[in-house]
């Protein structure tokens, strides 16, 4: 028995070798992982295999391992690109999104504009021929004074539309009194009476009040568009830290090295990792919904009483009531400016016939309505681009505080919410049991993976929350129908851009102001030449003043 009992052992201890050889298990190949790495376009030589020593590898976990030193490097820049490509992707939408409506909003209005400014030509022709054709770069100039407002912002839109219709009545006083020969001067003096007389009617205030509000919120609303699609185009390339980068390789790649090419990175083990790297576009929340909700306001406010379509589609109209308004008022209009400016000089016998007829305004003339008038403009309504943009700053909402869930619900990145046991957590496949960290800068201090200097806001960030800050106070101003860009131009600011804020008391009347030069170089010289009345002027200054303080009131 004892001869054959060691035959026997050594023939059982090499069938025992023989199975433990045949059954070593698959998993120490790497030629899944070598697969997966070839397929991304690196070198086949970098790939071990079989499981070597990892000794040399840096962040991922050591051991036996199929990663090699050159692939942990390169899958560390890998990772980079990875992260960069996903927070870029989620961004990219949001700011396809703000780039098209700023693009169609910009068509539209300059659009709606064009249309304005062809249908009020159409109409003045059509009525009034030649005196409009001699006198169309008037309004010309309103219209480029509209559009250089919305382009540029640096246009008085009041004080614009006051000139307007002080060069209007300037010239319709004219020929409504073409009999006479006015320089100038008494021209100029004229227009000082546009707003005591109202020789328009009410049309001055209440276009005032429409274009100024109007306007004021179109432009604003598109520059928020601006503004937007800009903070999500700068914040959207990021660059992460090195700390932030160790934490994506071991998180998207060191499960590769271990063979597990199959198994995702868990949802919460993502989520700490993105919290961290995306900490300061995370402080962005704030202020950016802040910005949303101002935007949703001025939405509100182009829809009802400050939609520029409903004002600038019927200006044509508006003016042409304006103008019959002075016709039909000419004859008192003429004798209270006499009266304060002195009575003019006739025009000698022969140039007096044909001034007349040349010149004189007929009172057959009656407003014109053009059976067709644009409507839309650039394919499309005003309510519905506001409808459909709405919506879009409602998805917005909270968007940088849902980046890090949203980057980990890309399947890329890592495994479902719901699936908790067969992730990868950092070390190996198993359940991750961290706390999920708060959004922002502060609340990374107790990050459990990503290592983030706290003291250390990202410069970029800090502009576009200032950014989106200065944007928001445009907003709120817009939706009171204020414009503050004439604030923005220096600090010492009469007040006289729209909406000025400075108390009525406090406030210099310009009216006044004006009316007390003109009195000092003019109007006395031509009330003691021609006649008037020395208590008229005295009355007039008082009108004056009261107006100028009325006016205001009205227009708040």
């Amino acid at each position: 028995m004892a001869r054959f009992g060691l035959p026997a052992l050594l023939c059982t201890l090499a069938a025992l070798s023989a199975a433990l050889l045949a059954a070593e298990p698959k998993s120490k190949s790497c030629s899944e992982v070598r697969r997966l790495y070839v397929s991304k376009g690196f070198d086949k030589n970098d790939a071990p295999t079989h499981e070597i020593n990892g000794d040399h590898l840096k962040i991922c976990p050591q051991g036996y391992t199929c990663c090699s030193q050159e692939m942990e490097e390169k899958y560390s820049l890998q990772s980079k690109d990875d992260f960069k490509s996903v927070v870029s992707e989620q961004c990219n939408h949001l700011q396809a999104v703000f780039a098209s409506r700023y693009k169609k909003f910009d068509e539209f209005f300059k659009e709606l504009l064009e249309n304005a400014e062809k249908s009020l030509n159409d109409m003045f022709v059509k009525t009034y021929g030649h005196l409009y054709m001699q006198n169309s770069e008037l309004f010309k100039d309103l219209f480029e004074e509209l559009k250089r407002y919305y382009v540029a912002g640096n246009v008085n839109l009041e004080e614009m539309l006051q000139d307007f219709w002080a060069r209007l009545l300037e010239r319709m006083f004219r020929l409504v009194n073409s009999q006479y020969h006015f320089t100038d001067e008494y021209l100029e003096c004229v227009s000082k009476y546009t707003e005591q007389l109202k020789p328009f009617g009410d049309v001055p205030r209440k276009l005032k009040l429409q274009v100024t509000r109007a306007f004021v919120a179109a432009r604003t609303f598109a520059q928020g568009l601006a503004v937007a699609r800009d903070v999500v185009s700068k914040v959207s390339v990021v660059n992460p830290t090195a700390q932030c980068t160790h934490a994506l390789l071991k998180m998207i790649y060191c499960s590769h090295c271990q063979g597990l090419v199959t198994v995702k990175p868990c949802y919460n083990y993502c989520s700490n990792i993105m919290r961290g790297c995306l900490a300061n576009q995370g402080d962005l929340d704030f202020e950016w919904n802040n910005f949303i909700d101002a935007m949703l306001m001025v939405a509100e406010r182009l829809e009802g009483p400050f939609n520029i379509e409903s004002v600038m589609d019927p200006i044509d109209v508006k003016i042409s009531d304006a103008i019959m308004n002075m016709q039909e008022n000419s004859v008192q209009v003429s004798q209270k400016v006499f009266q304060g400016c002195g009575p003019p000089k006739p025009l000698p016998a022969g140039r007096l016939s044909r001034s007349i007829s040349e010149g004189a305004f007929s009172a057959r003339f009656r407003p014109f309505h053009p059976e067709e008038r644009p409507t839309t403009a650039a394919g499309t309504s005003l309510d519905r681009l506001v409808t459909d943009v709405k919506e879009k700053l409602k998805q917005a909402k909270k968007f940088w505080s849902s980046l890090p869930s949203n980057v980990c619900n890309d399947e890329r990145m890592a495994a479902g919410n719901g699936n908790e046991d067969d992730c990868w957590n950092g070390k190996g496949k198993s359940r991750y049991l961290f706390a999920v960290t708060g959004n922002g800068l502060a609340n990374q201090g107790n990050n459990p993976e990503v290592q983030v200097d706290t003291s250390k806001p990202d410069i970029l960030i800090l502009r576009q929350i200032m950014a989106l800050r200065v944007m928001t106070s445009k907003m709120k101003n817009a939706y009171n129908g204020n414009d503050v860009d004439f604030f923005d131009i220096s600090d010492e600011s009469s007040g006289e851009g729209s909406g000025s804020g400075c108390e009525y008391q406090q406030c210099p009347s310009e009216f006044e102001y004006n009316a007390t030069e003109h009195s000092g170089k003019n109007a006395h010289d031509k009330a003691s030449s021609a006649g008037a009345p020395a208590r008229a002027q005295p009355y007039l200054l008082t009108a004056f003043g009261i107006l100028s303080l009325v006016m205001p009131r009205e227009w708040r």
